[in-house]
């Protein structure tokens, strides 16, 4: 199954294609602004990269946030005509799931994913081993995160790993 996956929920755009057994093209590039305009030529090229054209997609998969709105609906709206256009299904991931899935864990050990929301809040999530939410995803303060974290052994990922370590 060729699955077209992209994000645009934070601070970059990125896209990937994948074949089932892995990735064949991949481009990421931090961008505050401008998804817009990069994101179309963004995953023509990294199709071409893969050799491959929307007509060989089975799938698409896109980020549904958190992140920023602008961002967000970029994202999602092109997924969405993208979807309707070729007939093809459409699968959401979660920004938190998307940075946590390449963690690999150690028997013990949980994920937390975080992204900075500013105002002293964070987003977050805690995963176990395969992926399994330990916790739902929050919008809570800073002070409340810590509260929200299981007493073990924990692997920090995201824009909002520092504000946690802190």
């Amino acid at each position: 199954m060729i699955v077209l996956a992209f994000d645009t929920a934070q601070g970059a755009l990125s896209a990937a294609v994948h074949d089932g057994e892995g990735e064949l093209a991949t481009i990421f590039e931090e961008r505050t602004r401008g998804h817009a305009e990069a994101l179309m030529p963004m995953l023509e090229t990294v199709l071409a990269e893969a050799a491959l054209g929307f007509a060989d997609l089975d799938a698409l998969a896109v980020t549904v946030g958190p992140g920023t709105f602008t961002g967000l609906r970029v994202g999602l709206a092109a997924a969405r005509g993208l979807a309707l256009a070729r007939d093809l299904p459409l699968v959401g991931v979660t920004t938190l799931e998307a940075v946590a899935a390449p963690v690999s864990l150690v028997a013990g050990e949980a994920v937390v994913a975080a992204f900075d929301a500013r105002r002293d809040e964070i987003y977050l999530q805690v995963f176990g081993d395969g992926l399994s939410p330990l916790s739902p995803p929050l919008l809570t303060g800073l002070d409340a995160a810590m509260t929200q974290l299981p007493a073990a052994p924990l692997v920090l990922v995201g824009t909002g790993s520092a504000l946690l370590a802190a």
